[in-house]
């Protein structure tokens, strides 16, 4: 067996790790059209109750209906968003279905209804992270940040009531989730447009990076992709 000698490593010196790492990305649909239609869904599903369009006494099955419809779709936007390495729609969608769900499940185990404290105390407690997010995605998809600040204060306005305020509350945020659901058919009819065309369609009012995904080459979507969560050693 030949001997290996010091002044080899010299002539032969190892490559840096850039030219050895491949990094494979999958490409994946987007699912912010997906927490659109599910989050306008269940703010009209929610207005129905508030502006007693249906009685009290069905609360229950329909709580039922977005736990297992409008839940499950928000919580596979959340994850497949997470996939797509767009952390702050993964944060909102998987934040607003975990607040559908406690909502839900407040009002079936609760009297129907009867006011809960727990349920304001949850919601006003939900609504300034919500706020955040909402300042975090004006940066890039001011549309969306604009669904979290309605989400948001339609939020405030439930919370508010279930802690004692008067009736009249109710019947604003009923109407607040009537806006809120058109804002979102809207929202979301224009990414699916948008998804299938490669373009926009109608307007979304990208903002810098959300926009450049768009414009720009490949180059510029694997740019600096070393520094991002799953590729960097610490998140």
């Amino acid at each position: 067996m030949p001997g290996y000698r010091s002044d080899q490593v010299a002539q032969n010196p190892v490559s840096p790790p850039g030219e050895l790492t491949r990094i494979v990305l999958r490409p994946v649909a987007s699912s912010l059209p997906l927490g659109f239609f599910a989050f306008g869904t269940a703010s009209v599903l929610l207005t129905t109750l508030e502006l007693h369009w249906i009685p009290v006494a069905q609360t229950r099955p329909l709580m039922l209906v977005i736990l297992v419809f409008a839940v499950p779709l928000e919580l596979l936007a959340g994850i497949f968003a997470f996939l797509a390495r767009d952390s702050g729609a993964a944060c909102a969608l998987s934040v607003l279905g975990c607040v559908w769900a406690g909502s839900a499940l407040t009002m079936i185990t609760g009297p129907a209804g009867q006011r809960s404290p727990v349920l304001a105390v949850f919601l006003l407690t939900a609504a300034p992270l919500i706020l955040a997010l909402f300042v975090a995605s004006l940066r890039g998809k001011p549309l969306f940040g604009v669904l979290l600040l309605i989400g948001a204060g339609r939020f405030v306005l439930i919370g508010v009531y279930e802690a004692g305020a008067p009736s009249g509350l109710q019947t604003a945020a009923g109407w607040v989730g009537v806006a809120l659901g058109v804002f979102a058919l809207y929202g979301g009819l224009a990414l699916l447009l948008e998804d299938g065309a490669q373009r926009t369609i109608l307007p979304l009012a990208r903002r810098g990076r959300a926009r450049q995904s768009l414009e720009e080459g490949l180059a510029h979507q694997v740019n600096d992709i070393e520094r991002e969560a799953g590729v960097r050693r610490q998140l």
